[in-house]
């Protein structure tokens, strides 16, 4: 059994959905039309998304586990 967590820290969670919420924005934004003011904010949320990701740390979540036999 995996004595490792693959969860991740809420802070990081954060960050992941914001950079979804972003992407959703975004893509509404290119099938309403495109309504590129819409696109633009989906990509600015996930650009601060991204930058949130970077402040917190996102990628020392990774837990790497013992090799299994």
């Amino acid at each position: 059994m995996s004595t490792g967590s693959h969860a991740g820290r809420p802070k990081s969670w954060v960050a992941v959905v914001i950079i979804f919420v972003g992407f959703l924005v975004g893509g509404v934004g290119l099938t309403l039309g495109p309504d590129w003011t819409l696109f633009g904010a989906g990509a600015a949320l996930t650009v601060v998304g991204g930058i949130i990701a970077l402040a917190v740390d996102i990628m020392t979540d990774v837990v790497i586990d013992d090799p299994r036999s």
